[in-house]
């Protein structure tokens, strides 16, 4: 079994969830006491989200790239970033990486496209839903995403933030999320892509009408697939 490197942190509460994902699926695929072969770098996320807030990217990124390198010398054999919004300069963090890198939304398109969907609702921060790096991503893979209305996006975002990252999870922003997931399938989305690392805190398959393809799982499995090959 190959080493995942978890670039992890952002927030804390997602990569949390990578941690006991990664464990349940090795276990359930190989069985008996198996676990992963893990090295985990959680940064501060209060460093790095005060410089998304302040669009300083370039800043982010060398402290992301620092932290992706350290994971590789550590011995990591393949790489994944426990967040969609900071993939947003992924080519920056990657720059002196030589090991594989598994990407969210290229492991996301791939699990959409082959389930046999084409028109996936996305619900994820306001960077990831509103700025080129993730919905071209999608594009180029096949697919043709939707995503909320304005005022909609910035409420995604303010519960992202303000609640989940902290781990805070309230019922009344569940139901607005469950009612945003919905305006996305009255809109014609045959799907729905948890596209931020927290938004499964939220939703899953038992409150959301379409089938939907929680980026963290989805990315979990893309990465552990990687790692057994």
């Amino acid at each position: 079994m190959k080493t995942i490197g978890i670039l992890g942190g952002m927030s804390a509460a997602s990569t949390q969830i990578y941690y006991r994902e990664l464990c349940r699926l090795t276990r359930e695929s190989l069985g008996g006491l198996h676990s992963p072969e893990l090295l985990i770098r959680s940064v501060d996320f209060d460093e790095i989200e005060k410089l998304q807030a302040s669009s300083d990217w370039d800043a982010a990124a060398n402290t992301l790239n620092e932290k992706a390198i350290a994971l590789e010398r550590g011995g990591a054999d393949l790489l994944i970033m426990a967040t969609n919004t900071m993939h947003k300069v992924a080519d920056k963090i990657l720059i002196g990486v030589s090991i594989p890198f598994v990407h969210i939304a290229d492991a996301t398109a791939t699990a959409i496209l082959d389930s046999g969907f084409r028109k996936p609702g996305l619900m994820a921060t306001a960077f990831t839903m509103e700025q080129n790096f993730y919905i071209d991503r999608l594009t180029a893979g096949g697919l043709s995403p939707t995503i909320p209305d304005a005022d909609d996006r910035a409420e995604t975002h303010r519960i992202i933030y303000d609640e989940l990252c902290r781990d805070v999870v309230r019922e009344e922003s569940r139901l607005t999320y469950e009612r945003i997931a919905q305006g996305l399938i009255d809109q014609g989305s045959d799907c729905l892509i948890l596209g931020c690392t927290e938004v499964g805190m939220l939703l899953n398959q038992s409150n959301v009408g379409v089938p939907v393809f929680d980026t963290t799982l989805v990315h979990c499995e893309a990465a552990l697939r990687a790692a057994l090959q």
